[in-house]
């Protein structure tokens, strides 16, 4: 007996895309349009800008202000559960100030 609903009769459904909450103001958007950064196995915390590597992370949005109470007030420790260095801090924050002000048109 044949399924009345067979795949070709189905209704077109969209697929769903990957939302994502930003540590430091909370603006939940598509995973894409953040900025993941990764602690990995090796304990370094560093951006991933594919999205893809391993370890544990945590996402923020494109403002600067974001990155600064992210990375002062602890946020990013408590999303990533590590404890990040005053180099880690300069890196990423450096890293954020590149990224961000190549964007700006």
């Amino acid at each position: 007996m044949a399924n009345p609903m067979s795949a070709a009769s189905a209704p077109y459904r969209p697929r769903r895309v990957p939302q994502r909450t930003c540590v430091s103001c909370g603006l939940t958007t598509a995973k894409r349009e953040l900025i993941r950064l990764v602690h990995g196995p090796s304990g370094a915390v560093e951006p991933d800008p594919s999205g893809k590597r391993p370890g544990r992370g945590a996402y923020l949005c494109h403002n600067p202000e974001c990155w600064e109470r992210a990375t002062k007030k602890g946020r990013l420790e408590h999303a990533l559960r590590t404890k990040l260095s005053t180099d880690a801090r300069e890196v990423l924050l450096q890293y954020a100030a590149e990224r961000l002000a190549a964007e700006v048109p």
